[in-house]
C-alpha cells in the first residue's frame, strides 16, 4: 500500500502532517494496541513525523474530549481493520465520528484498509451476521467489497440482489483508490485492481487508472 499512503501523506500536508490512527476494529479480540502500532511503525517508515494511534476501542473512548481533540486536529485519519459491524457501530453517531467530518470538511485525508473502509460506505456488509447495515455514509450510495481478489467477490452476487441500486466497489488486496483526481475522480494505487458492480455492469480499473462515483 506504499503508492496510496503516500499519495495520502501528501493530499494531507506533507511528512509533518499529523496522522491519527483508529484501531478501534482491531478491540474485540484485544489486538488494538498491537495493530495500532504496527500502523504507527508503518506511517513513520514511509517517513511521516506525527504519527498517533488513539485510544479508541469502545463507546466511551469515542466520546471522550482527549480523542475527540486529537482526531480533530489531525490531517489523515486511519481506520485500521478488524471487526466490520464493532467498528461501524462504536463509531456512529460519536462525539470522534463527527471530529472525523470536521476534519474532513477542512480537507483531511479519511482513509482505512478492509473494515475501515467498509465502514465509512453508504452501506456496508457484516459477514458474521450475514446482513447489509447502515454505514457512516462518507462515501454516499456504496458499499465496499474488501480483499475483492481473494473471498471479496463470493460476497458480490447476493448483495447486487440486496442492495440493487448501491455501487459495490470491489477493491483486491495490496491495492487502493483515492478520491483525489480531477472533478472528483477516484484514482487507483498498488499491485491490483478496482472493480465496479453497478446498473448491471461489471467494470474494472487498474493501477493509474481513475474512474467516477
Amino acid at each position: 500500500m506504499r503508492d496510496a499512503d503516500l499519495r495520502g501523506i501528501r493530499r494531507a500536508g506533507g511528512f509533518a502532517a499529523p496522522i491519527r490512527i483508529i484501531p478501534t476494529a482491531a478491540a474485540p479480540d484485544d489486538n488494538h494496541e498491537r495493530a495500532g502500532n504496527n500502523g504507527v511503525r508503518w506511517f513513520k517508515g514511509l517517513g511521516a513525523k506525527d504519527v498517533l494511534s488513539v485510544p479508541l476501542v469502545d463507546r466511551a473512548s469515542a466520546n471522550d474530549a482527549t480523542v475527540v481533540q486529537s482526531l480533530r486536529a489531525a490531517r489523515l485519519i486511519y481506520l485500521l481493520g478488524g471487526f466490520t459491524d464493532y467498528l461501524g457501530r462504536t463509531l456512529k453517531d460519536s462525539r470522534a465520528w463527527q471530529a472525523v467530518l470536521e476534519a474532513y470538511r477542512d480537507g483531511a485525508v479519511v482513509a482505512g484498509s478492509s473494515a475501515g473502509a467498509m465502514v465509512m460506505c453508504q452501506v456496508y456488509f457484516d459477514p458474521r451476521a450475514g446482513q447489509v447495515v447502515e454505514g457512516l455514509a462518507l462515501v454516499p450510495n456504496s458499499l465496499v467489497l474488501p480483499h475483492h481478489d481473494t473471498f471479496g467477490k463470493g460476497w458480490a452476487a447476493r448483495l447486487r440482489e440486496q442492495v440493487p441500486d448501491v455501487t459495490l466497489i470491489g477493491i483486491d488486496e495490496q491495492t487502493g483508490t483515492l478520491n483525489d483526481g480531477e472533478h472528483k475522480s477516484w484514482n487507483v494505487y498498488g499491485a491490483g485492481t478496482v472493480t465496479l458492480y453497478r446498473a448491471g455492469r461489471l467494470d474494472t480499473h487498474g493501477p493509474g487508472q481513475a474512474f467516477s462515483l
